[in-house]
């Protein structure tokens, strides 16, 4: 079995465990022991947050709908592409204000005053709200 420290992503604790991993699937976690915050413990979301990760309805490639209507596997370029190109279209016709940004609390609070200053700076909008509630 293998182990990968990583922080948890279920609040802003910043506690650590490692990742168990068989055969390429994740099957649990172990506390740090010394970890200033956890001490060798978890709460239930970082006992038991991993369960998405396996899941087989997980999406693992992005997907972009075509006129068709249908949802269609792009690769992370094409879809970073398209989503840069159609908000600036939407921001250029009816202005910033117009669109909004829905952040995680799986996010780092890093990740998210990264989202909020892109938001601010690249979007010209305030409308970004945050979802702590798991």
């Amino acid at each position: 079995m293998k182990k990968v420290l990583t922080t948890c992503g279920y609040c802003g604790c910043g506690c650590n465990f490692y990742v168990d991993i068989r055969n390429n699937e994740v099957i649990g976690v172990t506390p740090k022991q010394d970890h200033p915050v956890s001490r060798g413990r978890l709460c239930v979301k970082g006992w038991q947050g991993h369960s998405f990760v396996n899941h087989p309805d997980r999406l693992r490639h992005p997907l972009i709908k075509h006129e068709d209507g249908y949802f269609k596997e792009a690769t992370w370029k094409e879809a970073i592409e398209f989503t840069a190109k159609t908000l600036k279209g939407i921001i250029s016709r009816h202005g910033g204000d117009s669109v909004g940004v829905f952040s995680s609390a799986r996010c780092t609070n890093e990740e998210n005053y990264l989202m909020v200053k892109l938001t601010r700076a690249a979007l010209k909008t305030s409308n970004i709200d945050h979802c702590a509630r798991l």
